[in-house]
C-alpha cells in the first residue's frame, strides 16, 4: 500500500542491516545499528527511516508478529540530533569561478530543450526552482524587463520583482512562440510547468561537479554561486540578499526597506549575466 519511494528507503537503509532477521527477534540496538550511519550527517533521512521502521514494527505487534516496539526507544542508543532550526542546509554548488565553464558546456548549443532554457534562467535571475518552473507569461513585463512573482509563489510570502537582464529577455523572446500553447513559460506539454527533475537529470547527466565531494550540483545551489559571486564583487550585503528574496530577521531594520532597489540590483545581475556567459559561443 506504500509508494515505491517508501519500499527504496527501507531497502536501501534498513535492509541491509536487519532484512535477514525475524521480526520477532529485533532489538532497539539492532535499529540503532542501522540509523548510526545516517544519524548525525543526514538527519532528515535518519527520521524517515526510523519513522518507516516504527510504521512497520507497529503492525507487526498489532499483528501479534513481534512482541513489542523495539523503534521506539532507539533515540535512548543514539546521539542527540541538532535541532532543526540549528541546522544548516547545504545545497551542492558551481563554485562561482567555475560557472562560465559549465555554463558553456550546458547552454553552447544554437537550440535549447525547454529544461536547458529554464535551467540558463534560474542561473540568470539567482531565483528558485519553483518560482521559475512556475513562472507564467502574465507575470513578464517585457518593456519594463521585470519579472513580477506574486506572493502566493514566494517562500516568504511577499511580492518580488527581478529585474531582467539583456541575456534574460532574448531567453524569454525564444521561448515566445509557444505563449500561446500555455500559460507557463517553461512546460512541454502546455498542460504544467515542467518537473524539478527535468532540472536534475540535466545536472546528473552532464556530471556538473559541485563544492561538495563526489555530489553533482544542484538546481537551488545557483543560488549560492550567485551570492559568493557578489561578495567577491563587493556588492553590498543587502543588494544581494535582496536579489535572492531573503527575508529580513530584524524588524526593526526590515521597517526602514521602504524600496526593492530594483535599478541597483539590474546593475548587478547584468553584470552576473555576462559574467556566467562570457564564455558562450
Amino acid at each position: 500500500k506504500h509508494s515505491a519511494q517508501w519500499i527504496t528507503t527501507l531497502k536501501t537503509y534498513a535492509f541491509p542491516t536487519i532484512g535477514k532477521r525475524r521480526v520477532d527477534q529485533l532489538t532497539t540496538a539492532n535499529f540503532a545499528d542501522l540509523l548510526k550511519p545516517i544519524w548525525l550527517n543526514k538527519p532528515e533521512t535518519a527520521s524517515r527511516v526510523r519513522q518507516r521502521c516504527e510504521r512497520v514494527m507497529t503492525w507487526c505487534l498489532a499483528h501479534k508478529l513481534s512482541p513489542s516496539n523495539p523503534v521506539s526507544a532507539v533515540d535512548a542508543l543514539l546521539p542527540k540530533q541538532k535541532k532543526k532550526r540549528d541546522r544548516v542546509a547545504h545545497f551542492p554548488s558551481v563554485p562561482w569561478r567555475d560557472l562560465p565553464s559549465v555554463c558553456d558546456q550546458l547552454f553552447n548549443a544554437q537550440r535549447q530543450s525547454v529544461g536547458r532554457q529554464a535551467l540558463l534562467f534560474l542561473i540568470l535571475t539567482a531565483a528558485r526552482s519553483g518560482e521559475v518552473r512556475g513562472a507564467t507569461w502574465d507575470e513578464i513585463d517585457l518593456k519594463n524587463q521585470v519579472w513580477s512573482i506574486p506572493a502566493d509563489r514566494m517562500k516568504a510570502g511577499v511580492q518580488h520583482r527581478v529585474p531582467l537582464s539583456k541575456q534574460g529577455i532574448e531567453l524569454l523572446k525564444d521561448r515566445a512562440p509557444f505563449r500561446d500553447d500555455s500559460p507557463w513559460i517553461f512546460s512541454n506539454s502546455g498542460r504544467a510547468p515542467i518537473s524539478d527533475m527535468t532540472l536534475t537529470k540535466i545536472l546528473r547527466d552532464n556530471n556538473i561537479a559541485s563544492d561538495v565531494p563526489q555530489r553533482t550540483a544542484t538546481a537551488h545551489g545557483f543560488r549560492s554561486s550567485f551570492r559568493d559571486w557578489a561578495s567577491e564583487r563587493r556588492y553590498a550585503r543587502d543588494l544581494a540578499e535582496r536579489a535572492l528574496a531573503h527575508t529580513i530577521k530584524s524588524a526593526t531594520e526590515a521597517a526602514y526597506h521602504r524600496t526593492d532597489l530594483l535599478e541597483k540590483r539590474r546593475a548587478m545581475m547584468t553584470e552576473w549575466a555576462v559574467y556566467v556567459l562570457m564564455q558562450r559561443r
